[in-house]
């Protein structure tokens, strides 16, 4: 009994944890068994998920480009983008009042990384503070030494970096915004050197109408598309109304109940189509790490099912999630994947798409 005790010592632990002989130095594929990211190959990182598989694997770390995969020639709203909620609100970021910081985080990569993995719309929470903009997780409409992250400044100068060292690309910000000071918003993007880049208010559709061609809005250097949930701003500043162009679910925990996909407050009913964006939240209220690898995986393929049918029959532009590498394997890069491949072809996965396609169109493999 002994000699069978010891070989089971031997034997359970290779069974559940061993990396297999021939996937390492960048051989591992999806889901196979890892033990750093040196093992996993281009687009994967070495991790785990209790809730969904033994030990650590494989699992997606970047988007497919759909603009790459296929084309870049049709309005911007047949397409879908990987959304981070609360971009800013970085876990290890440090103090930048000097004051601990109380407050929760929903993201692990700064911007510059987010936007380098294919992060292509940010949550953005902006106040008024220290006589400047700021970027907080607060409450109440006010920011505080200790709900303080950093100078909106800094964030989107990291935003300016990437749009000047990738050409070909589209950024769409979507502020919480509890800024009040005359023209605060329009000085500080003015400051970090993203006037250039302005999508203009003249060019956003109206009823439901088309957005211009994706081709377009990057040869006029149109790339920079942004939101604000203060009305007046979208006068007194050319800063667009967020509600006026997209429908949006309920945020945290009331936006995650199976089969349910009620709008948000703000929001006029999701089935409302003369809004032409469509943006899905799927975030809890009081984020918890640990479980995000579960929620943004099936979970959230579900609901975006749910919401297209509660949308008047419209996938998501736009998906919103916290800790958004964190998965079962495929998590929030999937589900992008899988609304790019509804809106481009009626395929479950842009893969699937005919190269070069405008229509609806599926390969047979």
């Amino acid at each position: 009994m002994g000699s069978l005790l010891c070989l089971l010592v031997v034997i359970l632990p290779s069974l559940f944890y061993n990396v297999s002989a021939d996937c390492s130095n960048g051989a591992c594929r999806l889901l196979d068994e890892c033990s750093s990211d040196g093992d996993c190959g281009s687009g994967l990182y070495c991790f785990s998920c209790p809730l969904g598989f033994i030990g650590s694997r494989c699992v997606r770390s970047s988007i497919t480009d759909q603009f790459k995969l296929i084309n870049n020639s049709l309005p911007f709203n047949k397409y879908a983008f990987l959304t981070t909620h609360n971009s800013y609100a970085i876990e290890g970021e440090p103090s930048h009042t000097g004051v601990p910081r109380i407050t929760v985080t929903n993201q692990e990569d700064n911007v510059t990384q987010q936007l380098n993995n294919g992060v292509r719309a940010l949550m953005l929470d902006t106040y008024d503070f220290k006589e400047d903009v700021w970027l907080c997780h607060s409450f109440g409409g006010n920011c505080y030494d200790f709900t303080a992250f950093e100078p909106a400044i800094d964030t989107l100068k990291e935003i300016e970096a990437f749009l000047s060292a990738n050409p070909s690309e589209i950024v769409t910000i979507i502020l919480e915004d509890y800024v009040h000071a005359p023209n605060g918003l329009t000085k500080v993007f003015t400051d970090a050197g993203l006037m250039k880049y302005w999508f203009p208010l003249s060019s956003m559709p109206k009823n439901g109408g088309d957005w211009p061609l994706v081709s377009d809005m990057v040869a006029k250097n149109q790339r920079l598309l942004v939101f604000t949930s203060i009305k007046s701003k979208e006068q007194s500043e050319g800063i667009a109304y967020q509600w006026n162009y997209m429908v949006e679910n309920q945020y945290g925990d009331g936006g995650m109940k199976k089969g349910s996909c009620p709008n948000r407050a703000e929001s006029s009913p999701l089935n409302d189509k003369s809004k032409s964006l469509v943006l899905v939240n799927y975030f809890q209220t009081t984020p918890v790490k640990e479980i995000s690898c579960k929620e943004n995986s099936g979970e959230l393929i579900d609901m975006l099912q749910t919401c297209y049918g509660d949308s008047g029959n419209r996938w998501a532009n736009f998906v919103a999630v916290d800790f958004y590498k964190r998965s079962e394997g495929g998590g929030s890069f999937q589900a992008v994947d899988t609304l790019n491949g509804k809106l481009l072809c009626g395929c479950n996965d842009v893969h699937a798409c005919q190269t070069g396609s405008t229509s609806q169109a599926c390969s047979s493999t």
